[in-house]
């Protein structure tokens, strides 16, 4: 089965967001190093996913003008089969990127990204919705603490807890990189 990495908005424009956790990062890029190396190292396509929305104005980090739409600091530099800029939390809406995989023959998914629980979920259920398998890689996601509407908080580690419970057997397989790129074939 034809599969593709997806790496989801590794991308500059976090590191300008006020619960940006510097802390998190180099176990997070390392992650997506390996993940990327063996993807190169087996032939796997690597999809590239950068988040764009906002005003159109260099002071918000996710808009173009603001030069922060590239690759996070600390990521290997690699070749990417395609990059698609995507304005909603799917990967797979509005961004030919359903196009792409199809006309490549991908039936199966590796999920890479920032952040864990928005832009990587929301697209594993998408993707797993449309009839893709996926992989989905935990330790190769990135979050960060958030307040709960009943005034709590969930660490990065209970929200990453939380995406493997809901996901885990329904929507994707739930794989450290090294699985994945076992799985990968």
């Amino acid at each position: 089965m034809q599969t593709a990495l997806l790496l989801i908005d590794v991308q500059q424009s976090f590191v300008h967001r006020p619960y940006w956790d510097p802390t998190k990062v180099p176990a997070f890029v390392e992650r997506c190093n390996a993940l990327l190396d063996g993807a190169a190292a087996r032939g796997v396509p690597v999809v590239r996913i950068f988040h764009t929305d906002g005003p159109r104005a260099a002071s918000n980090p996710f808009a173009v003008e603001s030069g922060l739409i590239r690759p996070l600091d600390g990521l290997a530099p690699f070749d990417a089969s395609a990059t698609f800029e995507k304005h909603r939390h799917s990967a797979l809406v509005g961004t030919g990127l359903m196009v792409w995989l199809h006309q490549h023959g991908i039936r199966r998914l590796v999920v890479a990204g920032i952040r864990t629980e928005q832009c990587c979920e929301t697209t594993t259920r998408h993707a797993s919705d449309e009839g893709f398998e996926v992989d989905y890689v935990t330790e190769a996601t990135l979050t960060f603490e958030m307040a709960t509407p009943g005034g709590g908080r969930l660490t990065a580690a209970q929200i990453r807890e939380r995406t493997e419970t809901v996901l885990a057997g329904r929507f994707a397989t739930i794989c450290t990189v090294e699985q994945a790129l076992q799985r990968a074939r």
